[in-house]
């Protein structure tokens, strides 16, 4: 019995020393192997930096966790970036050009469909696939780019989808009457709004104002506020970013005069980067991605938020769009051709990401279906009040 002990832990030994060799051996073939590069063009300094920053760092996280299982296919990602300095046309061109002759097989573009349209034409051009992590709009595909669309794809949520979340979850606070308040600088501000509306009147919600402005530079904005002023409702609805600078001036101009109505925002309003100190913003509400201040429902986002030092809850659609990406590849059988993966694509159904699930369409390149967290600001304190889906993509 002892000799055959023995001989017992012999065989585990070698066989242990097997695996170890098997799995040297795999991990040799990866990173050997020519990686699958990744060509991502960012804003990291203009408007757009805090949703493309975060996302691009909760990217790089993900693609050394993919490739510390042995990367996708046998090859390992590498992602290489080209800043877009404020995505001025010409410069977002020449960073395209820069990231395709360098032999990118994708291209990542910042988090608007208008900034991103010169990265995205190279791209498309060229029979690359063109991917955004947060766009919001039905533009990122064929609706914007004609036939080549069919290459241009993003993690983002799309704004009939956003806006209807909206509106389910205004009409489950019992709010009936709502005032809209159009941004009209990029599309997709003004397509949340849309889809909130045609989803709010399908509930049975009443409009009773519609106002329009326009952030980075508007004059308009303080005569939105007075109109919106002079009609009651039950909440004031926009989709505008922090960033763009109209915000805090629509929020502090209605409390200035003694108006405390909620207003909901769209996820271009996430985050207290852009908070004023004076006065604080009560009565707030925006839906997001993923809740930033530490009491997201799932623990491995609120870890990741921390790790990138995430400023909107965006930040998690940069780790979506490489597992997204990932699966792509695989179930196109390791090919990174761009037709091949748009195909492949359009196809998702319910794919599971950290951002929660997501779907595509033939109609829709945009994310649909994603559970939204809602996040209220009171007193410039942010903290997650609920979660919705939205149940209707209407059409706007």
């Amino acid at each position: 019995m002892k000799r055959l002990g023995s001989r017992a832990g012999l065989i585990l030994v070698v066989v242990a020393a097997s695996l170890i060799v098997l799995a040297a051996t795999a991990a040799a073939r990866t990173t050997a192997a020519k990686p699958i590069v990744i060509g991502w063009a960012f804003d990291s300094k203009g408007a757009m930096a805090p949703f493309d920053n975060p996302a691009l760092a909760a990217a790089q996280l993900r693609v050394k966790q993919v490739n510390a299982r042995g990367g996708v296919s046998g090859r390992p990602l590498q992602i290489q970036t080209c800043d877009t300095q404020g995505n001025k046309p010409a410069i977002a061109k020449a960073c395209a050009l820069k990231l395709l002759g360098s032999g990118a097989s994708v291209i990542f573009t910042t988090c608007d469909v208008d900034y991103a349209a010169p990265v995205v034409q190279e791209a498309i051009n060229r029979e690359v696939l063109a991917i955004a992590p947060c766009i919001g709009t039905d533009q990122m595909g064929p609706k914007r780019f004609g036939a080549k669309g069919k290459l241009a794809f993003s993690f983002g949520n799309v704004a009939q989808d956003e806006g209807s979340a909206m509106a389910q979850y205004a009409w489950g606070k019992g709010w009936r009457s709502a005032s809209l308040a159009t941004d009209g600088v990029i599309v997709y501000f003004k397509d949340v709004v849309k889809a909130f509306k045609a989803r709010w009147t399908q509930l049975g919600g009443k409009v009773v104002d519609e106002e329009t402005y326009h952030s980075l530079g508007g004059n308009d904005v303080q005569n939105a506020i007075s109109r919106l002023n002079a009609k009651k409702a039950d909440v004031v609805v926009t989709s505008t970013a922090g960033a763009f600078g109209a915000l805090s001036t629509l929020i502090s101009g209605l409390r200035s005069l003694g108006n405390n109505t909620a207003i909901l925002n769209s996820w271009a309003g996430d985050g207290t980067y852009w908070l004023p100190k004076s006065p604080k913003v009560t009565n707030y509400y925006f839906v997001t991605y993923a809740s930033i201040f530490g009491d997201d429902p799932n623990p491995a986002i609120n870890k990741l938020a921390k790790q990138v030092h995430a400023g909107t809850g965006g930040f998690i659609a940069g780790s979506a769009a490489i597992d997204g990406l990932a699966v792509a590849i695989n179930r196109s059988h390791g090919s990174t051709n761009g037709a091949t993966l748009a195909a492949t694509m359009e196809k998702f159904k319910k794919v599971p990401t950290l951002s929660g699930l997501v779907n595509f369409s033939a109609k829709f390149h945009t994310v649909f279906g994603r559970q939204y967290r809602v996040i209220k600001i009171q007193d410039n304190k942010a903290h997650l009040v609920g979660t919705v889906v939205a149940k209707v993509v209407p059409k706007i």
